[in-house]
């Protein structure tokens, strides 16, 4: 078995453990998580809390295997688990009726066709003149638009935004959210689509 292969096997098994423990829901993912982070508070889990936390919740697993999971789970490559990542690895990606939506936003900002999102694709669609900060002096217009760029996780900080990083940005927004109906009003919302 490949190392992606094993990693994904190790975290159905985690899965396993965890839902059959309690429902799956964010308020009891977050009382796990607050268990692995439990020796220093720091709301990241490292390689030791990771180990001991999924034994004591059940999971019979190697420090080996702790490790590769860790690795697998750790998106950011920055050797710990916070909790954004460890939702979107215990809950996965978006179902087909939230992916709809992600996709169909994705589309609106996408105005030229080139299958990713560009600043100037962005600015005909969103407007920061109406933001909080913008109104009180805080912050200018071009200020809240670029720190509205940077909340997609541009990960090479082209300015560019690609499908991909899109949907891995939606994952982490979805795996906060349990139920589909509001996820799905959300995105109207936001998104007025």
């Amino acid at each position: 078995m490949d190392s992606t292969n094993n990693a994904q096997y190790l975290l159905q098994k985690v899965r396993d453990a965890l839902n059959a423990r309690g429902p799956n829901t964010i308020r009891s993912l977050g009382r796990v998580f607050r268990q692995l982070d439990s020796y220093d508070g720091n709301k990241k889990v490292d390689r030791d809390e990771f180990l001991i936390g999924l034994k004591e919740n059940g999971v019979t697993i190697s420090k080996q295997e702790a490790n590769a999971l860790l690795d697998y789970m750790d998106t950011n490559r920055d050797g710990t688990l916070d909790f954004n990542e460890f939702l979107v690895a215990i809950r996965g990606q978006m179902n087909a009726t939230r992916k709809a939506m992600t996709d169909k936003a994705f589309a609106k900002f996408d105005r030229d066709g080139t299958g990713t999102i560009t600043p100037s694709d962005l600015r005909g669609v969103y407007n920061a003149s109406a933001h909080p900060k913008v109104l009180k002096g805080q912050m200018t217009e071009d200020q809240v638009f670029q720190e509205f760029l940077q909340s997609f996780a541009d990960a090479n900080k082209d300015g560019v935004i690609t499908k991909q990083e899109w949907d891995e940005y939606y994952d982490s927004v979805s795996a906060n959210i349990d139920d589909d109906e509001h996820f799905v009003e959300l995105m109207k919302s936001c998104w007025k689509l």
